[in-house]
């Protein structure tokens, strides 16, 4: 019996809805097209900015760097998701788990920083319109966002080390449709202390993230109350909409998923699943729409685009 309680697992087990496997090639569908939409949005925004030199200024070069972090994303989550729902293969190694949960929690990370570069650029876009320009140069934007992606990369790099030093037992049944750091690391019948206290400083880092989000529109919306005119106020306001739209969709499910394993005794496996499918699927999928929809320069070039494809 001990000999069988220390034998090393050869694979872990994702899980789709429970409950409701019968219904997984239903519900492949809709995960399907948000998948498409997700991917097929961020890549239209990246070639919409590349190919339009009026769009080459700061805003824009950030929101890039969000649709890039958003295709890691969408690509990143997409094997196991597609091959549960439709096709109810739910086995995964732990090589792959590990690689997996690195590109989540890597552009996770991204995602969360370009969030908050962004908020700042909006509070220098309001406070100081006439060195705004002077202040970020393409040259600087270009440094802050290889910093970002090597910040990103250092922060999650201990994660797939130290899961790979640990021993896993018996048990091997994850609680997602994908990897993810924490929830692997308690399958392991080692000590997997430094995997907890490392995650909880990753934790710490990405509310830390939001937290400074927060002072920025606290300062900005300081500034914006100084502003005499109503009119201008609003047009000042209006510009922060998207991100303050891209930020929601973001943190929400993340700190809705954190309270229910924090507080909720009697929590449903399915709301559970539910809310960690949408923090992967939904800031792809919803981004480009609210950004499109919301920034004249791009739904205006997209038009163009459609305009010029049809009238060949």
């Amino acid at each position: 019996m001990s000999d069988l309680n220390n034998t090393e697992v050869k694979f872990f087990l994702l899980i789709g809805i429970p409950g409701l496997e019968h219904a997984h090639i239903w519900f492949s569908i809709p995960i399907c097209l948000m998948y498409l939409v997700a991917i097929m949005g961020n890549c239209t925004i990246l070639f919409i900015i590349k190919a339009e030199p009026s769009l080459h200024e700061p805003m824009y070069y950030f929101l890039a760097m969000l649709a890039v972090s958003d295709i890691g994303l969408s690509l990143s989550s997409l094997p196991t998701m597609l091959r549960i729902f439709l096709f109810n293969a739910v086995r995964i190694s732990p090589n792959a788990c590990f690689a997996q949960e690195f590109f989540i929690h890597g552009f996770s990370v991204m995602e969360s920083s370009v969030l908050l570069i962004m908020s700042l650029d909006r509070f220098l876009a309001i406070r100081n319109p006439l060195r705004y320009s002077s202040i970020l140069t393409s040259n600087r934007v270009a440094k802050m966002g290889l910093i970002l992606a090597i910040r990103s990369i250092l922060l999650v790099l201990p994660f797939p080390i130290t899961l790979r030093r640990l021993k896993y037992c018996q048990k091997n049944l994850l609680s997602h449709s994908y990897c993810l750091h924490q929830d692997t690391m308690k399958l392991a019948c080692s000590d997997n202390k430094i995997n907890v206290i490392y995650g909880f400083f990753i934790a710490l880092c990405t509310m830390l993230d939001l937290a400074l989000i927060l002072l920025s529109y606290v300062l900005i919306l300081k500034t914006v109350l100084s502003i005499v005119s109503l009119a201008e106020r609003l047009k000042a306001l209006n510009t922060c909409v998207s991100h303050i739209c891209a930020v929601l969709t973001f943190y929400v499910p993340i700190i809705t998923l954190a309270a229910m394993h924090r507080f909720a005794k009697h929590k449903s496996p399915f709301a559970v699943i539910l809310i960690a499918d949408m923090f992967l699927l939904v800031p792809p999928l919803m981004n480009p729409i609210v950004y499109c929809v919301k920034t004249r320069q791009i739904w205006e070039k997209i038009l163009g685009k459609l305009l010029h494809i049809c009238e060949k």
